[in-house]
């Protein structure tokens, strides 16, 4: 049975009643011996598992963590292209010091199917074991000493082809010494995670396929829900935050009912776009209707020399890999298609459903049928479109425009706000400037849209503030400028983890910009003493927030240039 998004909410408010009240009670259950010294080998009972022993991090030594989690069992065998099966509980401790193997995927040399486990950081001084066993559901619950830590699910990015969570560009130390428990979790990817098929979809439950790396990013909120407790995190406050493909599956689950209830609140870095802006058939949030996937499906079955699903699960992991490269005909046949910003999507990437994905962006934006929490959302200044150096002539500039905007009868005006002007350099400024107005103007119109349907949805009831902010800073040692991915480091304050040259410039950026993302993980609002403040999206002011190179208000663009992008995002279909 489906659990529909406001039931959700309830289940979720539910479980914060019943923890609350549990925890500032007088139990008669025995709790579990909380840790009262710090030590450099701690463990953790996992209720119904067994106990792991982690370790302090190599780069900030208040900080715990553990390795290399099982959060479910292998998705092999019956359970290649399924919901992911339950671990195995374990007898001895289990050593978890070491990431896990990637999920399978093309360019990694060691990688491993058995690949669903996550990782966790937490501060040296959290309550690790002071739980007592929940009578409503499964897990463990936080005793009144705990230290109910905030906790922090993050979903790494890489276009569902590619991604591990044990990238040291995701390591969660510095984020977890400000007060936060930082979970990070593999999920399938490519074929493995995303093949829809005719004999998948009859033989499953729902009569659907196709969303296996976002079931299982699932099964992880699931057991952090079940388990943070242990960790001295607080299951009542869990915020979901990723960055490409990670920001595509937040809003994925902030949309679908089977997540309903598992977190509290989100951050989505290069994360949403405007429904209708045709940029997003490149980007991550692309995605595509459940029967032309089951019929791609179908033809990569093919490809393999197979004729069944059962022979597919019977092939070794290798022969799905090169399928990792794969891209969709999104833009073939439009006036895009020799537009090089319009990059084709990969082929196996999130099906909409009706079940994981229950309906379009635009009809559960503007509807606020979807879960009810607060939003921190941005984009980079030098992605989707924009780069220090685009590469244009006054001619391609123009001719590439003119047919773009031309074929929606707005080619005079576009190039009257973004003129080619005389040279490279002029047309290069003109073709950044739409692209960096076209991503902050699309944000700042999804959050009025989410502020707006959350509050008809709602009854002006739950927390449904959203934050944007616009990322400038161009890290040290590349040409890139600020470019996709580039906010990571800064937002975890983990520059200890990669060889860059950082400078004290760089260290003074991640500190405050870590310092938003805690505030925000802790009380779904990014500001605090001591930072410059960042207002709430509203739809009366076009601001944003710009984190980087400055921390201050800026115009999301100027007003002729915000109707413009309006009047664009409305020739084009919406996702």
């Amino acid at each position: 049975m489906k659990v529909s998004l406001a039931s959700g909410a309830s289940l979720l408010a539910s479980l914060c009643y019943t923890i609350v009240c549990a925890a500032q009670s007088t139990s008669t259950s025995t709790p579990t011996p909380s840790s009262t010294t710090f030590v450099d080998e701690p463990t953790v009972s996992i209720h119904g598992y067994g106990t792991l022993q982690g370790n302090r991090s190599q780069y900030v030594n208040s900080v715990y963590n553990f390795k290399g989690v099982p959060y479910a069992a292998a998705p092999t065998g019956q359970y290649r292209w399924k919901h992911p099966p339950h671990p195995v509980p374990w007898n001895d401790t289990r050593d978890a010091t070491q990431f896990s193997l990637p999920c399978p995927q093309p360019g990694v040399g060691n990688y491993s199917e058995d690949c669903l486990y996550l990782n966790v950081w937490t501060p040296e001084n959290a309550t690790l074991n002071d739980v007592y066993s929940s009578t409503v559901g499964a897990g463990v619950l936080p005793n009144a000493t705990n230290s109910q830590y905030p906790v922090y699910v993050w979903i790494y990015g890489g276009r569902f082809a590619g991604g591990a969570s044990s990238d040291s560009i995701y390591d969660g130390a510095g984020l977890a010494a400000k007060g936060v428990v930082v979970v990070s979790m593999n999920y399938r990817l490519g074929a493995l995670g995303f093949l829809a098929h005719p004999e998948l979809s009859a033989n499953s439950s729902s009569g659907t396929s196709g969303n296996y790396g976002l079931v299982d990013q699932q099964a992880s909120l699931h057991w952090t829900i079940e388990n943070c407790a242990a960790f001295g995190g607080d299951p009542t406050r869990i915020t979901i935050g990723g960055q490409s493909a990670g920001a595509a599956s937040v809003i994925e689950h902030l949309n679908s009912p089977l997540a309903a209830g598992l977190f509290t609140q989100v951050i989505a870095e290069s994360g949403v776009r405007y429904p209708s802006d045709p940029l997003i058939g490149s980007l991550a949030q692309s995605y595509r209707q459940l029967a032309e996937a089951e019929t791609q499906g179908a033809a990569y079955i093919t490809t393999l020399n197979v004729s069944s699903i059962n022979e597919a699960r019977d092939l070794p992991v290798e022969a799905f890999l090169s399928s990792g490269s794969l891209s969709d005909t999104t833009y073939v046949g439009t006036v895009f298609q020799n537009n090089s910003n319009y990059m084709e999507p990969p082929l196996f990437r999130p099906v909409l459903d009706g079940y994981v994905l229950p309906a379009t962006y635009q009809s559960l934006l503007s509807s606020g049928n979807h879960s009810i929490v607060p939003v921190l959302t941005g984009n980079n200044k030098d992605e989707s479109g924009a780069s220090p150096s685009p590469g244009l002539s006054v001619a391609n500039y123009t001719s590439i425009n003119q047919l773009d905007f031309g074929s929606v009868g707005l080619a005079d005006e576009f190039l009257a706000l973004y003129p080619a002007g005389n040279s490279s350099t002029s047309a290069d400024n003109s073709s950044n400037a739409f692209y960096r107005d076209q991503s902050r103007t699309g944000t700042w119109l999804w959050a009025s849209e989410y502020t707006s349907g959350s509050q008809n949805f709602s009854s002006n009831t739950g927390n449904f503030t959203a934050y944007t902010y616009y990322w400038t800073h161009a890290p040290p040692g590349q040409s890139r400028g600020a470019y996709h991915m580039s906010e990571i480091n800064y937002a975890f304050n983990n520059l200890y983890g990669t060889n860059s040259p950082w400078t004290a410039e760089d260290y003074v950026i991640a500190d405050t910009m870590s310092s938003y993302w805690a505030n925000f993980i802790k009380n779904g609002d990014p500001n605090g003493d001591g930072l410059v403040a960042w207002p709430a999206s509203t739809a009366d002011s076009a601001v944003t927030m710009e984190l980087g190179d400055a921390f201050e208000v800026i115009p999301v663009a100027n007003s002729s240039n915000i109707a413009f992008v309006k009047e664009w995002f409305t020739k084009w279909p919406v996702y």
